[in-house]
C-alpha cells in the first residue's frame, strides 16, 4: 500500500474561523427558535378555538421558549456585556 501525505495549512486568522463558526451555530439556533415560535403560535391559536386552558398554557410557554431561543445571541451579549 502506498499512502500519500497531504499537508493542509490553515488560511487566515484562527479567531476569524471561530467567529464564523459561532455565527453559523447561532444562525442555526435562531432558525430552530423561529420554528418553535411558529409552532407555539399555532398551538396558542388552536387552544383559543377549543377553549382548552392547559393547551393555552402550553402554547404560551412554547411561544416564550421560542422567543428566548430566537434571541439567544442577543441575550448572551446583554448578559456578558
Amino acid at each position: 500500500m502506498n499512502f500519500k501525505v497531504i499537508q493542509v495549512y490553515a488560511d487566515g486568522d484562527p479567531l476569524t474561523v471561530v467567529n464564523n463558526l459561532s455565527t453559523f451555530v447561532f444562525s442555526l439556533i435562531r432558525a430552530i427558535g423561529m420554528i418553535i415560535l411558529g409552532f407555539g403560535i399555532v398551538q396558542l391559536g388552536l387552544s383559543l378555538k377549543s377553549h382548552d386552558p392547559s393547551q393555552r398554557a402550553n402554547g404560551f410557554l412554547t411561544v416564550a421558549g421560542g422567543i428566548v431561543i430566537t434571541f439567544a445571541k442577543e441575550i448572551l451579549n446583554i448578559i456578558t456585556g
